[in-house]
């Protein structure tokens, strides 16, 4: 594929998939906030003890067959169906273990009502394993189109399926029926727009092969999973549930943005690094030129949200959640880094280096157990502040291999941002500013947002971090 093809795909990638995850997390953010009115911090507590589960549904539905699948080329209908097929009976595998060890994780939370609401919400499971082929190949071929519009219908069901279950007093079962209606529908859908229906047919070479690939994401998806949601373990055992509850809704509203952006361009870039991977030049200028553009958009936006946090809690979730407030603070100034970490990450896939994957993710293991267990003994806001702290540091850890590989480390990627550092000193002496002269919430939100944006952009322009070469991403250097 020559240069011209590349970057019109790309940036029609990126559009599409900025208009999907937007218009999905969107819709699936403005529900949230009319169903936080109305449940309480307790409710959001419970599916947060549970929210490992959830997570791991998602690194089954879009881990390692699928980037296998996409990193692999000229993949065939029997590797199509081999995936569909081992991904299927993994998950049928999981649902039947999980169904028998749920009276074991209601019995550890002391919540006897988790019990049943895990052997539901796992059925999620199985439902995600019967589009990961589908979602592969629309991923491969860059349709995101098409995706937009199965996650934004599903986004859309579901939470309406949520809102009226919550109205009708149904409590925590509104969360759990709102997620199995979001992968039903696109469970549903996904056929008519990939085109694709699984054929009676399994390779043992075509297992093999891709297994050998995707089989280590999958290992660093899930013990990563695993990692990442031990702090929310720990929060529902060793705290109330309420205090789940805030800690949950934290980590909504923080990777709201961060994970939306991750998703855009992790999705993106791995296809398109892969398919360049022949072409070390250009692929590590996209790479870095990726890099750059991440960091430009995601830390004004999460540095905004933190300054803007008090007033942003108060005028969307009401006064009973104040307590989550320093919590997002936090969390915001943590997920900086977590859409650069993936850029980085997602380098080592595209090159077929998923051993150089799961090496770094195991790596950075000892170091989250270790604060975890310093931290949590304190209180839930130490355990965030040593989020942050790991957060960062895993960053460069992220970074080693790219630096060692291709030249381009943590240290090198910094000094490239750092006018965008100092564009975000300036704003955020505006936002402060501005946000003292008032008193009403929403001048305080929608007026400090304003400020914070166009002083951000006029200092873009200013130190000519936004100019003509800037803008063309993808075009050679």
């Amino acid at each position: 594929m020559n240069e011209t093809n590349i970057k019109q795909k790309t940036i029609k990638g990126v559009f599409w998939n900025a208009v999907e995850k937007f218009l999905v997390k969107g819709t699936s953010f403005t529900i949230s906030i009319i169903l936080a009115r109305i449940l309480s911090p307790t409710d959001y507590g419970l599916i947060g003890m549970l929210a490992i589960f959830v997570a791991l549904s998602n690194v089954f539905i879009d881990g390692g067959f699928a980037k296998a699948l996409i990193q692999k080329q000229n993949c065939s209908d029997i590797d199509y169906s081999t995936v569909f097929y081992s991904n299927l009976g993994i998950s049928i595998v999981l649902y039947v273990i999980l169904f028998f060890v749920s009276p074991c994780v209601a019995s550890f939370y002391k919540e006897p009502l988790l019990c049943d609401i895990l052997r539901v919400l796992s059925v999620n499971f199985v439902l995600g394993s019967f589009n990961i082929v589908q979602r592969a190949k629309l991923m491969s071929r860059m349709d995101f189109k098409s995706l937009a519009k199965i996650n934004f219908f599903g986004a859309l069901f579901g939470g309406l399926t949520g809102l009226f279950l919550a109205y009708k007093g149904f409590g925590v079962w509104a969360l759990v029926a709102q997620t199995l209606t979001t992968t039903l529908v696109s469970l549903v859908l996904f056929p008519f727009y990939s085109k694709w229906l699984p054929i009676l047919s399994f390779s043992r070479d075509s297992f093999l092969t891709l297994f050998g690939f995707g089989s280590k994401l999958l290992v660093s998806g899930v013990v990563a999973t695993v990692v990442n949601n031990i702090a929310t373990i720990a929060i529902g055992r060793e705290y109330k549930s309420t205090q789940l509850g805030f800690y949950s809704k934290a980590t909504q509203f923080s990777d709201l943005i961060a994970l939306t952006l991750n998703d855009i361009l992790g999705t993106v870039t791995f296809p398109v690094l892969s398919e360049l991977q022949v072409d070390k030049e250009r692929m590590v200028s996209v790479y870095r030129k990726s890099l750059f553009f991440s960091a430009m958009v995601i830390f004004p936006v999460m540095v905004l949200i933190a300054l803007l946090a008090k007033p942003l809690v108060i005028a969307l979730l009401t006064e009973k959640w104040l307590p989550c407030v320093i919590l997002l603070q936090i969390l915001c100034l943590a997920r900086m880094f977590t859409p650069l970490s993936s850029i980085n990450m997602n380098l080592l896939n595209a090159i077929g280096r998923s051993d150089l994957f799961m090496k770094v993710d195991l790596s950075k293991i000892p170091l989250i157990l270790l604060v975890l267990f310093i931290t949590i003994p304190i209180s839930v806001k130490a355990i965030v502040l040593g989020n942050l702290i790991t957060t960062f540091i895993c960053f460069f850890i992220n970074a080693y291999y790219p630096g060692k590989l291709f030249g381009y480390g943590a240290w090198s990627q910094i000094r490239d941002w750092k006018y965008i550092f100092l564009s975000l000193f300036v704003m955020s002496l505006f936002v402060l500013g501005f946000i003292n002269l008032f008193d009403s919430v929403w001048i305080q939100f929608i007026g400090g947002g304003i400020v914070g944006v166009v002083v951000y952009v006029v200092c873009c322009f200013k130190f000519k971090l936004i100019d003509v070469d800037t803008l063309k991403l993808f075009q050679r250097k």
